[in-house]
């Protein structure tokens, strides 16, 4: 196949369909260009996620620019871990998704969900992403068992909001996000100095007390920094869980007979309704790694310190994995297992949790958006005729009109 000189022009236009396009046009899993000049390896599909996350053929270590890695993990994160530190900070987070966790989580964002609708002054136009980051944000923090202040909550719902939105730009809106992450970062440091002095009691099992208390194989404990890096890594993704939220919405205005199942109480099938969700909307693109060490895998020679991609959105509209994937059925995933599947639904990575990469964050992401998706099919609420089309090309993305509705009170009241 004849390839470009630089493909990043591409790369921009196409968006999330950049990988998908090449691989149907070309015929294959794999293919080298070069993006901003570099060469860049894109691989995608079921054997590839298997590859890309056995922990043996690549590495995180300097794969990601750093004005993204900054944003989204930072230095010395866990995403950017090898084995063994990785599995032991990985135990970490794993210790946060119980299922008594995550009962917990779901019930503290139920609550923060109409005490946050009840604060907004009226008439109730809402617009879901901007609400839903509110929302998760108050529930992130408590969840994490941090105490803050109603100014704290706008700020960190806007630090967030940058770190999560400006990872995929460049130049001065990258560079002030990166700014006031540090903001972020100095609050959380305080939290966690402040919890090891005994100055607040986050409670057993929360994220700022596990962070503030969790060792290195050598028995000592994580410096301060590390420690609010990570605790940051819980907080800022349940924050970007407002994306799925929002994708959420789009399908049940889409697909309404989903909508009328869940508001009249049949929710057998909600969790593969939001399975679904993940599946088909675009949330993050691909991930990328380095080579480790040298192998050759479908006729192509990977040299240490190559730069590989492994495309999430392609991998999840596989033609060879799922019927139909431009179809919009939750019907694919009934009795669908992790366990037994782990590098088809990759939207939040591959692999299996307890061993690889993959994001311990699923879990809360799944029960996070059950409970959305029960609140925005009951709740008394109008969608109004808008822009509802999603560009792929715009890292990360959302419906044009951020999904507004129109709040009109729960069945009953008089709001």
């Amino acid at each position: 196949m004849r390839q470009p000189i630089d493909s990043t022009a591409a790369l921009i236009r196409d968006g999330y369909a950049f990988a998908a396009r090449r691989s149907e046009t070309w015929g294959t899993d794999l293919f080298t260009t070069r993006i901003f000049l570099q060469p860049t390896t894109f691989i995608l599909g079921e054997e590839a996620a298997a590859l890309f996350y056995d922990g043996e053929h690549f590495t995180r270590m300097g794969a990601m620019p750093p004005t993204v890695q900054h944003l989204l993990q930072d230095k010395g994160s866990v995403q950017a871990l090898d084995p063994p530190v990785h599995g032991r900070r990985k135990e970490a987070f794993l210790s946060l998704m119980g299922e008594e966790a995550m009962g917990r989580l779901g019930e503290i964002f139920d609550e923060e969900w109409t005490q946050t609708l009840d604060r907004l002054p009226g008439p109730r136009r809402i617009v879901l992403h901007d609400f839903a980051r509110q929302v998760l944000t108050g529930t992130a923090c408590r969840w994490a068992g941090v105490d803050v202040t109603d100014a704290d909550l706008r700020r960190l719902t806007r630090e967030f909001g940058m770190m999560i939105d400006r990872a995929g730009s460049m130049g001065p809106m990258n560079w002030y996000a990166q700014w006031r992450r540090r903001s972020t970062e100095d609050w959380a440091i305080e939290q966690i100095e402040k919890t090891r002095r005994g100055e607040t009691e986050p409670g057993p099992g929360t994220a700022l007390s596990v962070f503030a208390e969790h060792t290195d194989s050598a028995g000592e404990l994580l410096s301060a920094e590390s420690a609010a890096v990570e605790l940051i890594n819980i907080l800022r993704p349940t924050v970007a869980v407002a994306r799925f939220i929002v994708f959420a919405a789009v399908a049940l205005t889409e697909h309404p007979q989903w909508r009328e199942t869940f508001a009249a109480g049949d929710e057998s099938d909600l969790e593969a309704f939001v399975q679904e969700v993940r599946r088909s909307y675009p949330f993050f693109p691909a991930v990328p790694a380095r080579v480790r060490s040298p192998f050759e895998w479908r006729g192509h020679r990977f040299e240490p310190g190559d730069r590989v991609i492994l495309d999430l959105y392609a991998t999840c509209h596989d033609r060879r994995l799922w019927e139909d994937p431009a179809a919009f059925a939750p019907e694919r995933f009934r009795g669908f297992s992790w366990a037994e599947q782990p590098n088809t639904l990759i939207a939040q990575g591959a692999g299996r949790h307890d061993s690889d990469h993959r994001c311990p964050g699923e879990w809360s992401t799944v029960e996070l958006m059950k409970r959305a998706v029960r609140q925005l099919s009951r709740t008394g609420s109008e969608v109004p005729t808008q822009d509802l089309s999603i560009p792929l090309n715009r890292f990360p993305t959302l419906p044009r009109s951020g999904f507004v509705f129109h709040y009109r009170g729960a069945p009953g009241s008089d709001i």
